[in-house]
């Protein structure tokens, strides 16, 4: 057995070397389809389907790839990735390379294996398909799931009837009968309906089985002359129904090991005409077995309880059946390789069967057992032994009536009255009663085994001795004959063979097998005696003739005796030719009715009736040679017959060929016109495809924009919030730097205070330790001096004491006086500080509101006030770098003006200048906001420097700040220090 891996290729070869399968499982080649990877996994097969002719497949695994197999030309290809998996498939379709595939989304989908393309995509179901049946013609495909089936135009692929059901009832499979129109319809409930398929019209309704017997159907299966249905289901028992008389009449049980039956399938035969007598039984163990209906015998099986078979599908001519296993795999079988043995002797597998009765029926009448073991026989009721005792009365009469019925319901008492009547048998009918009154076994099996062994040798040159124009012909006599010179050896020396054949063979060259049975019945019945002085003629059927001949006309058996002329010459001509070159067509036709319809002895009758119609020539002939002469006469004349017929019959189908022609140039232009419809129909539907699809597109494209308007609305929403939670922040941050730096310059005050305070604390104590010093000083030189200057020293101590006193309030004057200027010029900075800083956090809350308000503005404005909104943004932010810059410049003029000042006041620390005066000063050199504002009007070179100046100030603003404020307070501290020493030096 050969094994395949598909692997991660598109397309290769099946085998790769010469397949030969075995008998014992008759497996061609096993598919698998692993996939390499990081983790490899296997991939299962789920359907698999034939096409029309038999020699490629379709199969689908469970992640949608979908692949045809060649088995002619030994190729696979990958035609589709569905990427879901297939739930049914059909490859029977009127265009040879599409085919139907079931998806696990409910929809059905057509695809072209060639093209690889998708044709058209059919939605309507609402649960999983299970099965696609497609009409004989290709035309119209039935699609069945649990709830409904529903009719669809391949044409148009439109859907054109639909069968919807009560949900209790529920639907088992809808399918097409083969080479019909009818549709038959088996629901859950055992019913089963015909339809006509143009008008749905409800045809019959089968009856319902037997109590005894009654199984739910579950599978189904039909022959391909569609008379035989087969049904199954949970039960080892088979019903088939004959659907012409719509009864039940066989039930078939299986061995017990078969418990339920999933899958139902008849062997096709190309000789059997549809009649097929091989069907498929798939039980649960994953076996499948094919069972003869007619013997109820086991021919062969597949499949094994170790490798089971989950589902298959037989090929249309019957050569081929893929299987799929229950492990993933496909596994494909030849069919001439299982049946090799059926020959030979089986295992002893018997039949239990009665003869249908005319009153009711019940199911132990219609059983037929397959079982293994002895021969059983039915046990018999009372009524049959009656029955019995009665027939024994008449055994003459029931033999009689017994011979003269034939198979398929025909009588051959009536048949003889019809061609008695008629003279001939109908044309319509006549090959159908010629089956039956041959009662031919149509053993296809046998005869595939005789075709298989080939062309004997004996008719390798048969063309050399018998040319025949068509080589069609000339093949299907060659295999006739070497199929009977291999069923017995005598006939590959019987020189007569195919001129006894030839007739048989051009009237049966479609059904091989008939032809076959036909030539080997009409042997072994009619011509049994021919061979005993083989390889003479045969003398004793002459003779016979000669003693019938004398009976009938002596007077010409004795011209014949005195001519010397013997029935080798008048009577054995015509049987080695069974009168084919001296009759035409319908003549030999009508002969051979009348021989097939009597005796075998009527045969030979008919050569005597013939020479005694021909008597008149005869008896003119006087020499032997004449005879000779005559036969070669009548042999030209016949071939001029012949000759003549064939060249009628050449015209005939010359104006036949032509009608033909005509009527394939009318449907092939009805073709063109239904592909012109149906391309209109699918460039509609691409079209309304293309609107929706545009559509869409556009709606996505409008959502699309209105996102992104949404999107930037929420941005700026989200913009001009964070700018008002900056503005707060900012708000919120300046007052704090407001309180911050208040606070600072409250701590620096008191830190001042405290420094001043200290300082002054410890200047007063040294100039009072000074001045104690002094004053004792003093005191000695006064005690030392007053003892001298007593009287006169008196007023000027008083006037001393008084300057003293005068000079002491002048200085504290003084002091006070400089601590309230600089106190109050120090309330006049914060104030000013504090109006700046008002005035700035002010201009910036106009500023936000007038930007809120162009927000808002620009909001509903076009794109264009947008950018127009941007310019003046980036304006307003110039604007406010130079306020910015020139706030700066103020603030860095104001701490040089206060500089100056402090070094002025250092350099001449007793100068006093009027109080207001300063004030009016110092507030006429600080800069107006008209000034800040006019700012806006300065060149561009101006606001480059102010700005850079404004960078550098910033950087250095708080030190320069904290400089001033140190070299105010040792400024101060050595001015007071100044002012108060001459005083003391002068007291």
């Amino acid at each position: 057995m050969q094994s395949t891996d598909l692997g991660n290729k598109e397309s290769g070869k099946i085998w790769h070397r010469k397949p030969s399968p075995a008998t014992r499982d008759g497996i061609i080649v096993n598919i698998i389809h692993n996939t390499s990877g990081y983790h490899p996994k296997v991939l299962r097969f789920l359907n698999v389907a034939f096409d029309g002719t038999g020699d490629c497949l379709i199969a689908g695994d469970h992640q949608g790839n979908i692949y045809v197999f060649d088995l002619h030309g030994n190729r696979f290809n990958l035609v589709q990735r569905t990427a879901q998996a297939s739930t049914a498939l059909a490859f029977n379709l009127r265009r040879k390379s599409e085919f139907l595939v079931a998806l696990a989304d409910y929809s059905i989908k057509c695809f072209d294996t060639v093209t690889k393309e998708l044709v058209s995509w059919m939605r309507g179901h609402e649960s999983s398909v299970f099965s696609i049946s497609v009409h004989a013609s290709g035309k119209y495909a039935i699609t069945t799931s649990s709830d409904t089936a529903q009719l669809w135009d391949l044409d148009t692929f439109q859907r054109k009837r639909k069968l919807n059901i009560r949900q209790s009832v529920g639907i088992q499979k809808v399918f097409f009968l083969p080479l019909s129109n009818t549709i038959l319809s088996c629901f859950k409930d055992n019913s089963i309906f015909a339809w006509e398929c143009d008008t749905l019209f409800c045809k019959y309704q089968l009856p319902a089985p037997p109590e005894s017997s009654s199984i739910l159907y579950k599978v189904f299966a039909v022959t391909r002359d569609g008379r035989i249905l087969a049904a199954g289901g949970k039960s080892n028992h088979l019903h088939l129904w004959c659907l012409e008389a719509r009864q039940l009449f066989r039930i078939i049980q299986m061995p017990t090991k078969v418990r339920a039956i999933r899958h139902l399938e008849f062997l096709p035969d190309s000789f059997d005409a549809g009649s097929n007598q091989v069907l498929g039984v798939l039980s649960q163990d994953g076996i499948m077995r094919f069972i003869n209906m007619q013997t109820c015998k086991l021919l062969f099986e597949i499949g094994s309880l170790d490798e089971g078979i989950s589902s298959s599908a037989i090929s249309p001519h019957g050569r081929y059946i893929a299987s799929i296993m229950e492990n993933g795999s496909l596994n494909i079988y030849s069919v001439q390789a299982l049946t090799q043995e059926i020959n030979k002797p089986p295992p002893p597998l018997v039949k239990v069967i009665e003869d249908l009765p005319k009153n009711k029926l019940s199911s132990s009448d219609l059983k037929m057992k397959v079982t293994s073991g002895r021969v059983q026989q039915p046990a018999k009721s009372r009524e049959s032994k009656m029955q019995t005792r009665i027939l024994k009365q008449d055994l003459t009469g029931d033999f009689e009536s017994k011979k003269n019925e034939l198979p398929d319901g025909l009588n051959k008492k009536r048949l003889q009255i019809l061609l008695k009547g008629y003279g001939e048998y109908p044309t319509k009918y006549r090959m159908f009663i010629w089956r039956s009154l041959l009662q031919l076994p149509e053993n296809h099996t046998a005869f595939s085994t005789l075709i298989d062994k080939g062309t004997h040798v004996a008719f390798l040159n048969l063309q050399k001795k018998y040319p025949i124009k068509s080589r069609k012909l000339l093949r299907v006599l060659q295999r006739t004959l070497s199929a009977l010179a291999h069923w017995s050896v005598i006939f590959s020396d019987t020189p007569y063979l195919p001129l006894l054949a030839f007739p048989f063979v051009k009237l049966f060259q479609n059904n091989q097998l008939i032809c076959f049975e036909v030539i080997a019945t009409l042997i072994i019945n009619w011509c049994q005696h021919w061979f005993e002085y083989f390889p003479n003629p045969p003398i004793n059927i002459l003779s016979m003739i000669e003693n019938v001949l004398a009976f009938h006309d002596e007077e010409l058996l004795q011209h014949f005796i005195d001519h010397d002329i013997t029935s080798q010459l008048y009577a054995w001509p015509l049987l080695e030719t069974v009168f084919s070159e001296v009759l035409t067509r319908e003549e030999w036709l009508k002969l051979f009715d009348n021989i097939f319809s009597n005796h075998p002895s009527f045969l030979l009758m008919t050569v005597v009736a013939y020479n005694i119609c021909s008597r008149t020539p005869l008896l003119s002939c006087n020499l032997k040679d004449d005879f000779e002469t005559v036969e070669d006469m009548q042999a030209k004349v016949d071939q001029q017959r012949v000759e003549d017929e064939a060249w009628y019959q050449k015209q005939e189908l010359l104006r036949k060929a032509e009608e033909t022609r005509r009527e394939m140039l009318l449907q092939e232009e009805e073709k063109m016109i239904q592909q012109r419809q149906r391309l209109a129909a699918v460039k509609r539907e691409l079209k309304v495809k293309e609107m929706h699809l545009q559509d869409a597109a556009r709606r996505r494209f409008l959502k699309l924009q209105q996102d992104q308007q949404e999107m930037e609305l929420r941005r700026l929403d989200d913009e001009i919030g964070r700018k008002v939670y900056m503005r707060d922040r900012e708000i919120a941050a300046t007052a704090r730097d407001l309180e911050m730096r208040q606070l600072e310059l409250e701590s620096q005050k008191r830190l001042y205070e405290k420094n001043l305070t200290e300082n002054q604390e410890a200047v007063a104590k040294e100039m009072r330790a000074d001045a104690d010093a002094y004053r004792r000083k003093v005191d000695l030189e006064e005690h030392m001096f007053h003892k001298l200057t007593e009287a006169g020293e008196t007023r000027s101590q008083k006037t001393q004491k008084v300057i003293k006193e005068n000079l002491a309030k002048a200085e504290q004057a003084c002091l006070n006086t400089d601590w309230q200027i600089q106190s109050l010029h120090k309330q006049k900075c914060d104030d000013l500080q504090r109006n700046k800083c008002y005035q700035e956090v002010a201009k910036l809350l106009r500023e936000n509101r007038r930007k809120e308000i162009e927000i808002i503005n620009a909001m509903v404005e076009e794109e264009a006030k947008k950018w127009k909104e941007a310019e003046g943004k980036e304006f307003r932010l110039r604007s406010a770098k130079k306020a910015s810059a020139l706030s700066d410049a103020s603030r860095k003029w104001f701490l040089e003006q206060e500089i100056n000042a402090a070094v002025e006041h250092a350099e001449n620390p007793c100068h006093k200048e009027p109080r207001f005066q300063n004030e009016q000063e110092d507030s006429s050199c600080l800069p107006r906001t008209s000034q800040l504002n006019d700012s806006s009007e300065m060149d561009p070179s101006t606001q480059i420097s102010l700005n850079r100046r404004a960078v550098e100030w910033d950087t250095t603003g708080q030190n320069l700040i904290k400089k001033v404020r140190n070299l105010r307070q040792r400024l101060t501290a050595r001015a007071r220090h100044r002012c108060q020493t001459p005083h003391l030096l002068a007291a």
